[in-house]
């Protein structure tokens, strides 16, 4: 495989867009298992992030008061659904400049935070996802969220399962595989195998990977969250009421 443009990268975690939190425990918790990880105010937003098998992350996000919040525009106009994937970066300046010397359109670049620097590769540019960027440093507590915040309770009857699923990756629909290749492989190092009609893209370190399907029929963007859980039977039916998108048994 040849060399990436970004070395280091990895995927951190999967983001989905709420018009509220309180949304997500029936899914996350009821059923995956998953468990409260960090949250909290930010300015643009509210959101929060669960843990699951392998230290794999779900983040959820939803509209604040701000009446110009993006997360506000988003929901209204597409509802609940997966809204982006973040990749940790070791140079947030250097991942611009790769990025934008492939022709992706950056966006919503953002250094203002010591401890998380962050830019966007709009969804237009990237298979109908948005793709995240953050350098982070590890010796510093992230200041771009407060931590004074009660997660949304699970008010379900069921059980919360005793082992946390094993949340595998997301499932992407592309129109070219080349496109794809260039995103998922040459500017971001992930490695590539064959998985039957798929491609699944690897990150070091990372429990979290991107299956990418070719389908020129289908309009681009997140299919499903595959996941392996001992729910995995009513998962689909309630993932689309709840949280906008599929989880379904890998």
């Amino acid at each position: 495989m040849p060399s990436s443009r970004i070395t280091g990268a990895k995927l951190d975690h999967i983001a989905f867009g709420l018009p509220s939190l309180a949304d997500a425990p029936d899914t996350l918790v009821g059923l995956l298992g998953g468990r409260p990880l960090e949250g909290g105010p930010n300015p643009d937003f509210i959101g929060c992030q669960w843990e699951f098998a392998r230290g794999a992350r779900i983040e959820c996000i939803a509209p604040n008061d701000s009446p110009t919040s993006f997360m506000k525009r988003f929901v209204e106009t597409r509802g609940s659904g997966v809204h982006h994937m973040t990749f940790k970066v070791p140079d947030i300046y250097a991942a611009r400049d790769e990025a934008e010397a492939l022709g992706y359109i950056v966006t919503g670049f953002s250094d203002r935070y010591e401890a998380w620097k962050e830019l966007f590769l709009h969804p237009k540019s990237a298979h109908g996802i948005v793709i995240q960027m953050a350098q982070t440093n590890p010796d510093l507590p992230d200041d771009s969220w407060s931590r004074d915040f009660d997660f949304p309770p699970y008010e379900g009857s069921n059980q919360v399962p005793s082992e946390p699923a094993d949340l595998l990756g997301i499932r992407l629909v592309v129109e070219r595989p080349e496109h794809a290749e260039r995103l998922f492989g040459e500017l971001l190092g992930g490695g590539a195998t064959i998985d039957g009609q798929r491609t699944i893209y690897r990150w070091h370190e990372s429990p979290l990977w991107v299956a990418v399907v070719v389908d020129s029929a289908t309009e681009e963007g997140p299919q499903a969250i595959e996941v392996r859980a001992a729910s995995c039977s009513r998962l689909s039916e309630v993932g689309i009421a709840a949280m906008g998108g599929r989880f379904e048994p890998a």
